[in-house]
């Protein structure tokens, strides 16, 4: 069963298409990565999910069943642009308001839950408003935590976080999808850091969806290549040429693709009196991935 499945979605705002024939599954157990630029779609498929926007037309099931079921509302959590938190009031208070407001039953022992999953059951007495702004979004995962949701959306929750900041994030999120069993459909700019957590990917383009690909098809098609810094880069690339190779000049550095022996190709270049300054292996990555199919042509 998928967790997420949508088709034809369509949402206007005074006659300019946010979403335009949306289509796009999420598997149940994944960390899907929602990715597109800025007004491609990706917030307002968001919040028609949770029910903060009513489609024009379209479908959306969760877990097999309408989204507006109100059997299965209750199995999602959300933070989409911010906690929506009382600065002055503790962390425990704030969670305690959002628990009262969801009606749970043994409250206490369900924020002693959330916030152990988000690595805060030490800061339960502190302020809001102290809190840094890793802590705030992790504050903002433990309230969409609250209730045990079977899935999780979360809107940009790694932006503006240090290395240490988004290091903890992404423990968090594996955490809650192995040994919660929750699906997590989260929207990044960070390409590098949501490649390192994500099982699925989903690419927006102007309100459509161009890609969708599972983690392991893409490495599985992943292109590989050596870069070269040499003495000199143009007679290095003519020599690479001479002999067959597939290379192209990027600024100072040479890469050269499908390369099954390195060794063979640096001796090659030794051989052929190219100094070589630098010799690094490169797997293209979601980054490169992204670029390729925004710079296609729009269909």
């Amino acid at each position: 069963m998928n967790a997420i499945e949508i088709h034809d979605l369509t949402k206007s705002f005074r006659g300019m298409y946010a979403l335009d024939g949306l289509n796009m599954t999420v598997p149940q157990g994944a960390i899907y990565g929602f990715i597109g630029e800025n007004g491609s779609g990706k917030s307002t498929t968001e919040k028609c999910i949770c029910g903060h926007l009513v489609p024009d037309k379209g479908s959306i099931r969760l877990f097999g069943r309408p989204y507006t079921d109100a059997g299965v509302r209750a199995k999602v959590g959300a933070l989409i642009e911010n906690a929506g938190c009382f600065p002055s009031s503790s962390v425990y208070s704030n969670l305690m308001m959002q628990a009262i407001n969801l009606g749970l039953k043994n409250r206490s022992g369900e924020i002693a839950r959330v916030l152990k999953i988000v690595r805060m059951e030490d800061n339960a007495k502190l302020t809001f408003k102290k809190c840094s702004l890793g802590m705030k979004q992790r504050i903002g995962i433990a309230m969409a935590l609250l209730g045990d949701p079977a899935l999780l959306i979360l809107d940009e929750p790694i932006n503006g976080l240090d290395t240490d900041g988004m290091r903890l994030m992404r423990e968090i999120l594996v955490d809650i999808t192995k040994n919660y069993g929750c699906t997590v459909l989260i929207s990044s700019h960070i390409l590098g850091e949501l490649e390192k957590i994500a099982t699925h990917y989903g690419i927006l383009r102007q309100g459509k969806m161009i890609k969708e690909i599972a983690a392991s098809e893409m490495d599985s098609r992943a292109q590989v290549y050596v870069s070269l810094k040499t003495q000199e880069t143009r007679g290095a690339y003519v020599v690479l040429r001479r002999f067959g190779y597939r290379a192209e000049v990027a600024e100072d550095l040479i890469k050269v693709y499908d390369v099954e022996e390195t060794g063979k190709l640096v001796a090659l270049l030794l051989q052929n009196g190219q100094k070589i300054f630098e010799v690094k292996k490169h797997k293209i990555g979601l980054e490169e991935y992204y670029v390729s199919l925004m710079s296609e042509k729009a269909v």
